[in-house]
């Protein structure tokens, strides 16, 4: 499932977010992935532990909390920390085919998460870069985002994706992964779209008896596959 929420955070957010990340000092990307990533990673990236980091990951796990429909599609258990990164065209920079790793240790903790959702949260808008698309492949081909600073993009962690190259100006990101309590994007998916025909029936017809029983198969489907 690729889903398009927008609207995370607001141009105003947005703004504010960028200054803070411009003062910042940035690494290259290649040093926090393995060596399968980094033959392919040409980019630059906020160190996890970066204060600016920290802090503007908080801000954006903040705003996410408004969107129900982030809730919804990722029913998250736990987050990793937001990441930042940028692609210059001064130099070409993007990031080959790949698929993001299984498990990642949260900083600062001897918990592991599983990556079952990855996020993408735009903080450039189109007309400030050229190429720099996100490609994720799955059985239905490959599927080209591009969207407006502030909106986000939700895909399954299972995906193959790259970054196109930045050919002009820069693009800049932040990207993050749920553990979700449903493992099974299948699973998940079917959660998602039987939650959306509930709201409809609801809005169309009211609270009834009918609604009350696909509510009710709703969580039982829930409880049965959802894991802490």
């Amino acid at each position: 499932m690729m889903l398009h929420i927008p609207g995370v955070l607001t141009s105003a957010q947005v703004a504010d977010m960028r200054l803070a990340l411009d003062q910042a000092e940035w690494i290259d990307g290649r040093a926090t992935v393995g060596s399968q990533g980094a033959q392919v990673k040409r980019n630059r990236q906020l160190p996890e532990q970066s204060p600016v980091a920290l802090e503007q990951g908080r801000r954006v796990l903040q705003a996410l909390q408004a969107h129900a429909t982030f809730f919804r599609a990722a029913l998250p258990a736990r987050y990793m920390p937001p990441l930042f990164n940028r692609y210059a065209g001064d130099d070409q920079e993007g990031y080959g085919l790949h698929v993001d790793g299984s498990l990642r240790g949260v900083p600062n903790s001897p918990v592991w998460l599983r990556t079952d959702v990855s996020s993408t949260l735009f903080l450039s808008d189109p007309d400030e870069y050229e190429g720099g698309e996100l490609i994720v492949e799955d059985t239905y081909g490959a599927h080209e985002v591009k969207l407006p600073a502030g909106d986000l993009i939700l895909y399954a962690s299972t995906s193959l994706h790259r970054v196109a190259p930045v050919t002009c100006g820069e693009r800049v990101c932040s990207f993050f992964w749920t553990q979700s309590l449903i493992r099974d994007n299948g699973q998940r998916a079917m959660l998602y779209e039987m939650d959306l025909a509930i709201d409809s029936l609801r809005q169309r017809h009211g609270e009834c008896r009918e609604t009350l029983a696909l509510t009710a198969q709703y969580h039982n489907l829930l409880r049965m596959w959802s894991e802490p």
